[in-house]
């Protein structure tokens, strides 16, 4: 039996953003300074575990699913998966695992790793986390992950990091809705993704009511917004970025 851990590869580092240096570069140019806005609000003196969830774009998932790696590596250095909340997580039989190709292929997890790595330097010792691939989830299934993931939230010692699609508009993404009334089609997208936010701002998530049932209060704010382009042609496309906090009183 080998001893040798598994580890998963900064696999987007060089393209998506640079292997070498904290920074934004490909992948970041677009996102990188609205995401910070939200990294801004970690205070890495009381977070000790930091979990990841990212939705699959490459594989077909109706669950969540584990990684197999131990070590997740970032240019910055190498961040530790929570072996005992990953045991007491498999114990549930809600998961499963997926693959370490899988897993390096995936980009909605990796982003974030080396925001952590920086928001987290200053503790760097002092914390793990917990990757969650998101797959397409039922109703009943986002209630039963919601159920279960509410006890964590309420944990002050525990960052949530959610990483999400939000609107792509263009031919290429087979998405061009356009209300003219809004003007040019990049207001028409800010729009109805503003509208989005306020759904969001409602806090109506299953984890949230869960919390909100023993008593705990909470509150949701967006923090930035931006658009990768402004489209003013059908030709155009985008894709549009929010960062937002959650804070658990």
């Amino acid at each position: 039996m080998s001893n040798r851990m598994v580890c998963r590869e900064a696999s987007h580092a060089g393209s998506w953003y640079t292997a070498s240096v904290f920074c934004r570069h490909a992948g970041y140019t677009y996102c990188g300074a609205c995401a910070a806005h939200a990294y801004k609000q970690v205070d890495p003196s009381i977070t000790r575990r930091v979990f990841i969830l990212g939705p699959s774009h490459h594989v077909p998932l109706s669950r969540c699913a584990l990684s197999p790696a131990e070590v997740y590596r970032t240019p910055l250095y190498d961040l530790r998966i929570d072996q005992k909340v990953y045991a007491d997580l498999w114990k549930t039989g809600m998961f499963e695992r997926m693959s370490l190709q899988t897993d390096e292929d995936e980009h909605s997890i990796e982003m974030h790793l080396p925001y952590t790595a920086k928001a987290m330097e200053s503790h760097k010792d002092e914390f793990s986390i917990v990757p969650v691939l998101v797959g397409a989830l039922s109703e009943s299934k986002e209630q039963e992950y919601g159920k279960l993931l509410s006890k964590y939230l309420a944990d002050p010692s525990n960052l949530f990091i959610i990483s999400s699609d939000f609107c792509h508009w263009g031919q290429r993404f087979r998405y061009t809705y356009y209300d003219e009334s809004q003007g040019e089609i990049y207001r028409s997208i800010e729009h109805l993704d503003k509208m989005g936010m306020g759904i969001i701002e409602q806090l109506d998530p299953i984890a949230v009511a869960e919390l909100k049932k023993n008593g705990i209060d909470m509150n949701f704010s967006f923090l930035n917004y931006a658009q990768s382009s402004q489209c003013r042609n059908w030709s155009d496309s985008s894709v549009s970025y929010a960062a937002g906090a959650l804070v658990v009183h």
